[in-house]
């Protein structure tokens, strides 16, 4: 990514901090767009890896990200919470743009390249790849739900994308649901496919070609549909919360605070399936009703921004704010908002700083594919307190089945499961804590991708 001053540094995100270091000893190389419209610069190293820039005119950025795949592809993954559009000149951005992906793959890599493609924006890619390098060994990892057929049979363009997927020789999903849906659907769309459940976790789906072998890399092949849970950089946040400037940060806080008793946090990006305008209703029900103390109790909301030029982006953002303005005005006293809301990004140290201030930490999601920040706020616990409620419906429900778990579209359920947080007595909290520290720390952001490549060389 370019910081402000124009020079190149690695996003901060967790998928770039474990695969650098894979691509630097192997010599890999890494191809993206640079996040900046109409910024095409040449071919370049950053700290021993080679990157491949790939331009977006405005034009694509509006049609191919902002459009289909995030107005379209998007809400349609995450049960069609808003209407998605379905626009022929929007996908025809999304085929350019996954063809000037491919063909830069094609272009750069070695014979017998292993290519590892990244989610729901590319998933044409695949197939592409194969059809021009059939030598090559192609991995899809989708780091969002994958839906079932009766949403994803809406989209026009349902049989491409499922033959841009098939291209590959291993798809990664986050749940083993995500990986049903695929296998389910692929041979929905397609009788002629084998499909096989493969374990509890995983399904090869065998396309035939006419007059060859089944595992023909110029068509016909072998697909394997597997799960592969992605994790965090467990020892980065544990490290991190044992630094003194953190700590002290940490306790600065609640005395800013007025040091409450409890103190309930949420991050999130600023987007209509975070479920975060339910979890300040569910906030304001329990302040109305007396379960919960003004006096005693204080809400944190960080929401960071994120696609701002898409329409349901916006309204959610208005809605948001319109709800802390009402609770604030309702409940707080002059100089103690109950409710502090943060329309901003964060460093990772300020992030882990509220993580150890934070008594409970609200992770409520209608749809989501992992979740991260419940992995953040588990390994940030030290101290191994803190309470986590945690969605049915995120995908870190699987691993952290610890936490207060709930289904958030039900109103008394997340009003029960915050009260049950807020009153949870210590030996309760550490008991629950000790056991999703311990999930965690099984499984980090390296292992995660150490798996899935391992799974992927076992394709050759």
């Amino acid at each position: 990514m370019r910081t402000a001053d124009g020079s190149w540094a690695p996003s901060p995100g967790g998928l770039v901090r474990a695969l650098l270091p894979m691509l630097r000893d192997s010599g890999g190389m890494w191809a993206g767009w640079t996040g900046s419209v109409d910024d095409a610069p040449e071919p370049f190293n950053l700290d021993g890896v080679d990157l491949h820039p790939i331009p977006l005119s405005q034009s694509e950025h509006d049609d191919y990200y902002e459009g289909f795949s995030n107005d379209s592809l998007w809400p349609l993954y995450h049960d069609a919470m808003r209407d998605p559009s379905f626009k022929a000149e929007q996908w025809a951005a999304y085929v350019a743009v996954n063809q000037r992906f491919a063909e830069t793959l094609v272009e750069v890599a070695p014979p017998d390249a292993v290519i590892w493609v990244h989610d729901y924006h590319l998933q044409l890619v695949p197939s592409m790849v194969r059809r021009l390098r059939p030598d090559a060994l192609i991995g899809f990892f989708l780091h969002v739900p994958f839906p079932p057929w009766e949403l994803f049979a809406r989209l026009p363009w349902r049989d491409e994308i499922i033959d841009g997927l098939l291209g590959a020789d291993l798809v990664g999903f986050q749940r083993a649901i995500g990986a049903s849906n695929f296998a389910a659907i692929a041979q929905q769309l397609n009788a002629d496919l084998d499909v096989e459940e493969a374990d509890a976790d995983g399904f090869t789906i065998t396309r035939a070609v006419e007059g060859g072998d089944d595992t023909d890399r110029d068509g016909g092949h072998i697909t394997t549909a597997g799960v592969f849970p992605i994790s965090i950089d467990v020892d980065e946040f544990d490290l991190l919360a044992a630094e003194r400037n953190v700590r002290r940060a940490a306790a600065a806080l609640r005395t800013s605070l007025g040091n409450p008793e409890v103190i309930l946090l949420g991050v999130d990006r600023l987007d209509y399936t975070k479920g975060i305008g339910l979890r300040m209703r569910a906030f304001r029900s329990l302040l109305e009703d007396g379960t919960l103390d003004a006096d005693r109790c204080v809400m944190i909301q960080v929401a960071t921004p994120t696609r701002e030029a898409v329409e349901h982006y916006r309204d959610e953002r208005h809605e948001i704010e319109r709800l802390v303005g009402e609770i604030n005005g309702r409940y707080s006293r002059i100089g103690h908002p109950v409710l502090h809301y943060l329309y901003r990004g964060l460093p990772i140290e300020q992030l882990v700083a509220l993580y150890l201030a934070a008594d409970v930490m609200l992770v409520t999601p209608l749809r989501d594919g992992m979740n991260l920040v419940a992995k953040e706020y588990v390994a940030s616990r030290r101290d191994v307190n803190g309470v986590l409620v945690l969605s049915e419906f995120a995908g870190a429900a699987d691993q952290l089945i610890d936490a207060v778990l709930v289904n958030p579209h039900d109103e008394q359920a997340l009003r029960d499961a915050i009260a049950t947080a807020v009153e949870m007595h210590h030996p309760e909290r550490t008991a629950r804590m000790a056991k999703l520290r311990s999930a965690v720390a099984r499984s980090d952001v390296r292992g995660w991708a150490e798996r899935f490549l391992r799974e992927l060389e076992a394709a050759r």
